[in-house]
């Protein structure tokens, strides 16, 4: 772990240097895919954890791009007459992309990650010098404002984020710049913010390197720089929300106590979004004693706002110290100086009654309306992303919903969503199942227990009849009254279209 001061960064104002350096790289095949072909699925994951050695093993000899890999992803000096074929060298020195290092070599002085797109493009995500591959000790310096690259979470964000042509897009603390590049795909205007001016100078980079429009970047805290009564159509941010006892890191701590920076962010946003808008957040929250969790993110959520709260993951406060402590590297110091520190989050914890902390994804819906629909969920299963089709059309089922009273929806007409299987659950050699299953294959993967009736329900939702038809028809297969049937029914017809499992519409 380097604790050496941050270099000095390539010069943000040469677009022209930034697209021939583009253009080299991608001559070079220096590409997400090329990157894998090169190295192999098993060292390509490697980089993932933070261990370069099986890359380095990978890339021992002399093609552009085992040089391009070496130069700007595993911080190795090369030969600067072998680069020299391959880059535009004299105009990566003039502008601080390469200094020399040593006898006839050069060294890059930040970190660049080939990146794939959602629709297959090819960028590039820079950062600061050891910095590229994410994993736990993976940052090579603990400078305050040292800049990540891509990592689990920028990842994650990028895929629930709800993708459509939009005339406004904000991407608070952009840090490195993935939120922004890929928010340009489908906004005509893109604000970027952040704290840290070296963030913001990484985000031009990142930018101008992959070939993307230049983003409107101001500095400042959270929502400070934005004008008064400026608005959007979307926001996103992956902001510093880990919750430790200091602000050591930039990119890591908000410098607020417990989990308050990430309250501010949700509480804030809902004055700055465009009604329909949507703002998307990854956050952290406390699991406070004697303190419903959920209740405590209900709380959060602005006026006028829908809002849908999924927690992924719950670590016990030991196992989320240690989480961070080695992220920053710090398990790599004197053990006593770790001890100190491990002690301070403990105590932090402690004083504030804390238990555990969850992680998990925040969306907010504008809608302005009087009857605002929360839902606050516990989901740790493995999901298909990217989920922004999946978040969108949950928010759009939420508004049918709460316009739909029950007489309506027997009214109208279903349609099972794609890829729905039913599994029935039984003791072998049964005559009926104890209990019947749908279960989904996209999206959010959800599975839920329906009775036969539900079952049947949605077996037949084919859009040629309307709910209450259909129920009739079963109740007259089954034997039961069909006003009964009818009134117990709509309860898990709208838990079932909440869920996803039916469409709406004929």
């Amino acid at each position: 772990m380097s604790d050496s001061r941050l270099t000095a960064l390539p010069a943000a104002d040469r677009p022209d240097v930034a697209a021939r350096l583009r253009d080299a790289l991608l001559a070079a095949s220096f590409t997400a895919d090329g990157l894998l072909d090169l190295l192999g699925a098993p060292a390509y994951a490697a980089l993932a954890r933070s261990e370069t050695v099986p890359a380095l093993r990978a890339t021992r000899g002399d093609t552009p791009l085992e040089l391009l890999v070496r130069l700007f992803l595993l911080q190795q000096p090369v030969s600067h007459a072998r680069v020299a074929d391959v880059l535009p060298v004299e105009e990566c020195l003039e502008t601080g992309w390469l200094v020399r290092a040593g006898q006839g070599e050069l060294a890059a002085t930040v970190d660049v990650r080939p990146y794939g797109g959602l629709d297959g493009e090819d960028w590039f995500i820079v950062s600061d010098l050891g910095c590229a591959v994410g994993g736990a000790g993976g940052i090579g310096s603990r400078e305050e404002g040292v800049v990540l690259g891509v990592g689990g979470a920028s990842t994650t964000l990028a895929g629930i984020t709800v993708r459509r042509p939009v005339g406004s897009a904000l991407d608070v603390g952009t840090g490195s710049g993935i939120q922004a590049l890929h928010a340009g795909r489908h906004a005509t205007r893109v604000t970027a913010t952040d704290v840290n001016p070296r963030a913001l100078h990484i985000t031009a980079l990142t930018l101008a390197l992959s070939g993307a429009p230049a983003a409107d970047l101001r500095q400042g805290s959270l929502f400070e720089p934005l004008r008064e009564g400026e608005t959007f159509d979307l926001i996103v941010s992956n902001p510093p929300f880990v919750i430790s006892p200091g602000a050591r890191l930039t990119y890591r701590d908000g410098g607020m106590g417990g989990d308050d920076l990430c309250r501010t962010i949700v509480q804030q946003s809902g004055e700055r979004l465009n009604e329909g808008g949507f703002a998307q957040f990854l956050a952290n929250w406390q699991h406070v004693e004697g303190e419903d969790w959920q209740d405590r993110l209900r709380s959060w959520v602005p006026r006028g706002c829908d809002a849908w709260i999924v927690q992924r993951e719950v670590q016990d406060v030991t196992q989320y110290a240690e989480l961070w402590l080695r992220d920053a590297g710090d398990h790599r110091d004197d053990p006593a100086e770790y001890q100190a520190r491990y002690d301070a989050w403990l105590d932090e914890f402690e004083a504030r009654k804390v238990k555990a902390v969850g992680f998990g994804w925040i969306t907010l819906r504008r809608t302005d309306s009087a009857e605002p629909v929360i839902t606050v969920e516990e989901w740790p299963h493995p999901v298909e992303q990217p989920l922004g089709d999946t978040v969108r059309a949950h928010f759009e089922r939420v508004a049918y919903l709460r316009d739909h009273d029950d007489a309506a929806l027997l009214d109208d007409y279903f349609r099972l969503a794609r890829e729905i299987v039913q599994e029935q659950v039984g003791l072998p050699g049964a005559e009926d199942p104890e209990h019947v299953v749908l279960r989904q294959h996209r999206g959010m993967r959800r599975a839920t227990t329906v009775d036969t009736v539900g079952a049947g329900f949605a077996g037949v939702c084919d859009g040629t009849l309307s709910a209450g038809r259909i129920l009739d028809a079963i109740a007259q297969l089954v034997g039961e009254d069909p006003v009964l049937l009818r009134d117990r029914t709509p309860a898990q017809i709208r838990l079932l279209v909440e869920q996803g499992f039916l469409e709406p519409g004929n």
